[in-house]
């Protein structure tokens, strides 16, 4: 090899191995969304971006009271973000606005307002490898209450969101 050609090569190389890692932090690592509906307010309010990890299920499973963004039931080339209700096996019972799992009252502190809409009664039962999601928002969420296919496939998980970061002012870890 020629001078020019190892000292082209020395000058690229740091570039192209950045833009690697960067590749495979994006691709195998992180995934991004933003919240367009009011649906996740107070949590996550209109027009904020927040961060997911898709490793976080790499190991363990959802939750329930876990942020996730996963590929909309009802047209996959959507992303949604929603928090996690119900999971595998659950049953959940909604009745008067207020969430029973397993029989038991899920404590939502997280909740906007006083829920009026579509507040029951429902029952679900959550399919193994299946999770029943719905927006904090309940007033304004499209949600597993109102789809055709109601519940989110555990392969359809994107990550877990772990921070809203766009706007600067509404930086928060979530969870």
């Amino acid at each position: 090899m020629s001078g020019n050609v190892r000292r082209w090569i020395r000058e690229i190389l740091p570039y192209a191995v950045l833009l690697g890692a960067v590749l495979v932090f994006r691709v195998f690592i992180v995934v991004n969304a933003t919240i367009p509906t009011e649906s996740m307010e107070n949590t996550i309010m209109t027009g904020t971006r927040v961060m997911g990890l898709k490793c976080s299920y790499w190991f363990s499973e959802p939750e329930r009271g876990d942020i996730i963004i996963f590929k909309f039931p009802d047209d996959e080339s959507q992303s949604y973000v929603k928090r996690v209700i119900g999971c595998p096996g659950d049953t959940v019972k909604i009745e008067g606005g207020k969430v029973y799992v397993n029989g038991e009252l899920l404590e939502e502190d997280y909740l906007k307002e006083t829920w009026t809409v579509a507040t029951g009664p429902y029952t679900f039962e959550v399919p193994e490898d299946s999770y029943f999601v719905m927006g904090d928002n309940r007033n304004n969420s499209y949600d597993g209450r109102y789809w055709t296919n109601t519940y989110v496939k555990k392969s359809k998980i994107l990550g877990k969101a772990i921070f809203r970061y766009w706007p600067l002012k509404n930086f928060k870890i979530l969870n």
